[in-house]
């Protein structure tokens, strides 16, 4: 089994900053990727974010210049920082971990309980 503990969301202003984490335990032999998706009401879940093992980095168009992902291996741990942050962030963020439990598995999928990042004045 494999935990993912997401934290930093909360409630800020217009032009204002937050940093999300998301730290994964349990049954893990291999990181393959960690990112971050958002999905707002009434919309489809969207990727914000992703970084891989090598630490290449990939976002989305709408988020690039204002938002960083980075990882800490040693901690398992990916981190989310937004700034000039906009209205239109506003959404539940969840983080997805693609890992395998051990050399003979393939790598599978996991996802977080998700964390909401309202940006409002």
């Amino acid at each position: 089994q494999v935990q993912l503990v997401e934290s930093g969301g909360g409630l800020v202003q217009p032009g204002g900053s937050l940093r999300l984490s998301c730290a994964a335990s349990g049954s893990i032999f291999r990181i393959y990727s960690m990112g971050w998706y958002r999905q707002a009401p009434g919309k489809q879940r969207e990727l914000v974010a992703v970084i891989d093992n090598g630490g290449s980095t990939r976002y989305a168009d709408s988020v690039k210049g204002r938002f960083t992902i980075s990882r800490d291996n040693a901690k398992n741990t990916t981190y989310l920082q937004m700034n000039s942050l906009k209205p239109e962030d506003t959404a539940l963020y969840y983080c997805n971990l693609v890992s395998s439990s051990s050399s003979r598995h393939n790598p599978r999928g996991y996802w977080g309980q998700g964390t909401q990042v309202t940006v409002s004045s």
